[in-house]
C-alpha cells in the first residue's frame, strides 16, 4: 500500500470498503461526503462553503478535487461512520445556507437523496471516454481549473498523497455542533426533495420519500425502510398517518 492510499483509507473508506474503494456500504454507512459544482465550476461560488465550514462551523477543511469532467469538488471526511441519511441532511444544510443562489442542476451531493445524486468515485482517477484525471488540487490552485476542471496527465503520488495528509477527519461531537448550528440557517425555498427532516419537514415522511424514489441509492432506500420500521415499533407510533 502506497502513501496515497493510506490517506484515502484514512480520510475517506469504510473498513467493509476499503479494498472495493466504494464509499457507501450495503448497510448505508459513509464515511466521505462529496459536494460538486459544474456548469460552470466555479471555486468563487464553491469556496463559500469550503470558507463558511471552517469559520462559521469550526469543521476542518475538506480537501478539493477536479472532477477530471466538469466539476470542482469538496470532499469531506467523517472520522466514525454514519448513517447516508444524516449525511445527505448535512449535505443539504450546507446547500441551503452557502449555496441558496446556485442553480440546483449545477450542484451533485453524495450521498443525495434525490435525481441529482452520482456515483462519486475516489480520486484520483482516469475518466473515460476523455482520458482526463481527476485529482486533488491546493486551495490556491482551484480558481485555475473553473475552465477546465481537469489534469491531462496522472497526478503525481506522493503530490496527491501530501494534500491529504494535512486533512482531518471530522469528529462527531464537531459535526453534532455543526449540524445544531447549521439548522436554523436553513432556507424555506431549499428544493423539497433534498430538504432534511430536521429543516421543518416530518421526519416520517422524509423517509417516506426516500424510500419511494427510484432514482436514489439502493443503500439510502434500504437505511429509510429500517428507520420507518423502527418509528412503527415504537410504543405509541401510529399506523394509519
Amino acid at each position: 500500500m502506497n502513501r496515497l492510499q493510506s490517506e484515502l483509507r484514512r480520510l475517506y473508506l469504510l473498513p467493509s470498503s476499503a479494498a472495493d474503494g466504494q464509499l457507501i456500504d450495503e448497510s448505508g454507512q459513509v464515511r466521505a461526503m462529496v459536494m460538486e459544482l459544474a456548469g460552470p465550476a466555479n471555486w468563487d461560488e464553491l469556496s463559500k462553503v469550503w470558507r463558511g465550514v471552517q469559520a462559521d462551523l469550526d469543521l476542518p477543511a475538506p480537501a478539493i478535487a477536479v472532477s477530471g469532467t466538469d466539476g470542482l469538488q469538496l470532499w469531506f471526511s467523517l472520522q466514525q461512520p454514519m448513517s447516508a441519511l444524516r449525511a445527505v441532511a448535512f449535505l443539504a444544510h450546507l446547500q441551503s445556507r452557502y449555496l441558496a443562489d446556485v442553480t440546483p442542476a449545477r450542484l451533485r451531493l453524495s450521498p443525495s437523496a434525490d435525481g441529482r445524486s452520482f456515483d462519486a468515485a475516489l480520486v484520483p482517477a482516469q475518466q473515460e471516454p476523455t482520458e482526463n484525471w481527476s485529482a486533488f488540487v491546493a486551495p490556491d490552485l482551484a480558481p485555475v481549473f473553473a475552465d477546465t476542471p481537469w489534469l491531462d496527465i496522472p497526478p503525481g503520488i506522493e503530490g496527491q498523497a501530501d494534500l491529504l495528509a494535512r486533512l482531518e477527519s471530522i469528529k462527531p461531537a464537531a459535526l453534532a455542533a455543526a449540524m445544531q448550528r447549521l439548522q436554523p440557517a436553513v432556507s424555506a425555498g431549499s428544493p423539497p426533495a433534498t430538504q432534511p427532516p430536521s429543516a421543518g419537514v416530518d421526519p416520517k415522511h422524509f423517509l417516506q420519500q426516500v424510500l419511494n424514489d427510484e432514482t436514489a441509492a439502493l443503500a439510502l432506500r434500504v437505511e429509510a425502510a429500517k428507520a420507518l420500521l423502527r418509528h412503527a415499533e415504537q410504543p405509541g407510533s401510529r399506523q394509519d398517518d
